[in-house]
């Protein structure tokens, strides 16, 4: 018995260790615009803002020394309670390509970012629309790195995850593991291949559309529930026909999603039954990840009391699961004390996300920023319109 999940721990990480790798010839940097002076596509930078005094002002700043491609950036006010509104007008006061506006109230069946980042659209003057957390910020070269590939995809929509800060244990332990779940178990290749909508994928921190295509396919109206825009815009461009894409933003972005433990925490849960906690995910998921990560360390733990050659397929299984985080830690800058405490971040992850699965079966909402989520079924009602 012992030998035989040892087996099947060693098959459950290899499999993901080798996809990993070959994911990672897909998954490119940016290469800089071919020649100067190469006529690239206007980029309105949109930045969805509910309390984010803290953020914005090296955010804004780091969008504002951008060069190399005509930009403006529209900060939407989302009901701050904050001086989130003054931080932006002292901005616009200084520099014309800045633009405060205020958001609507919420309307009933919307979650507030989706609702926030389609009226940031609807105000968009120009053909690239780059959706911006307030959290995220950019290298000066960023806009024009993303609008000369846009101008060279097929994909109406592309997306990258930028480079994560982390600094409680808790960030450490989970934040990385972004890039783990997005690259050893979405078969990328198959994304570039196939238009079909379970290979769309993103980062909601980040996301590059062209205007014609959001307004085409519905945009964030498509899916006013989601908290989880990250899963749900991709695949409704792809549901409309349009192609999506991904690329490592490691060198163009820099974001501090949480800043504590306890904020980590929450913050990964609220959204969990939108991903890997969703009702016919999370059993797969649990098997994949607590089979293939977490019981070769179980499984070398108990290796006192097993065969020797239960021990030696552990040690092989925990290596499959070992590498692609070593990678992770060279290619996408992260911490290597949470690369070396991989089993252990899965297990706690697979606990915030089956914590959050209770909760949705209980009906218990979800909170964010002051607003609960999930408590009754959300019924869309249509956006306010601007004028």
């Amino acid at each position: 018995m012992g030998e035989l999940l040892a087996q099947m721990a060693l098959g459950l990480a290899a499999l993901p260790a080798a996809l990993f790798l070959i994911n990672l010839a897909v998954y490119r940097r940016l290469p800089r615009p071919r020649a100067q002076g190469e006529p690239l596509p206007a980029v309105s930078v949109l930045i969805p803002a509910r309390d984010e005094e803290a953020n914005l002002p090296a955010t804004l700043a780091a969008v504002l020394a951008s060069h190399g491609v005509t930009f403006e950036v529209v900060v939407l006010d989302d009901g701050s309670t904050d001086r989130t509104a003054e931080r932006v007008r002292a901005f616009a006061a200084r520099d014309a390509r800045v633009r405060l506006e205020s958001a609507p109230p919420l309307p009933p069946g919307w979650c507030g970012k989706p609702h926030a980042c389609w009226q940031l659209a609807r105000r968009a003057r120009h053909p690239l629309l780059l959706f911006l957390d307030a959290d995220v910020r950019l290298a000066p070269d960023a806009l024009a790195r993303m609008a000369a590939f846009m101008t060279r995809s097929r994909s109406a929509l592309a997306s990258g995850v930028p480079r994560q800060e982390v600094g409680s244990f808790v960030e450490r332990l989970l934040i990385p593991l972004i890039h783990f779940v997005l690259l050893g178990y979405l078969p990328m290749p198959f994304m570039r291949w196939f238009r079909g909508s379970a290979f769309g994928a993103g980062c909601g921190q980040l996301f590059l559309a062209r205007a014609d295509a959001y307004h085409a396919c519905g945009g964030h109206a498509a899916i006013p529930t989601t908290w989880h825009d990250g899963v749900k815009l991709p695949r409704a461009f792809r549901r409309a026909g349009f192609w999506t894409d991904l690329f490592d933003a490691t060198d163009l972005a820099v974001c501090r999603m949480y800043r504590s433990s306890a904020e980590t925490w929450h913050g990964l849960g609220k959204n969990a039954t939108e991903g890997l906690a969703a009702p016919g995910a999370i059993g797969p998921m649990t098997l994949l990840l607590a089979g293939g990560q977490v019981l070769p360390a179980g499984l070398l733990l108990a290796a006192l009391w097993l065969d020797g050659s239960v021990a030696a397929l552990a040690v092989a299984a925990l290596a499959c699961g070992w590498l692609p985080r070593l990678v992770g830690v060279w290619r996408f800058r992260q911490p290597a004390d949470s690369a070396l405490l991989h089993p252990l971040g899965v297990l706690v992850l697979l606990v915030n996300q089956w914590q959050a699965a209770f909760r949705h079966w209980r009906g218990q909402p979800a909170r964010w920023k002051g607003r609960a989520y999930g408590a009754a079924p959300l019924r869309p009602s249509p956006p306010a319109r601007t004028a």
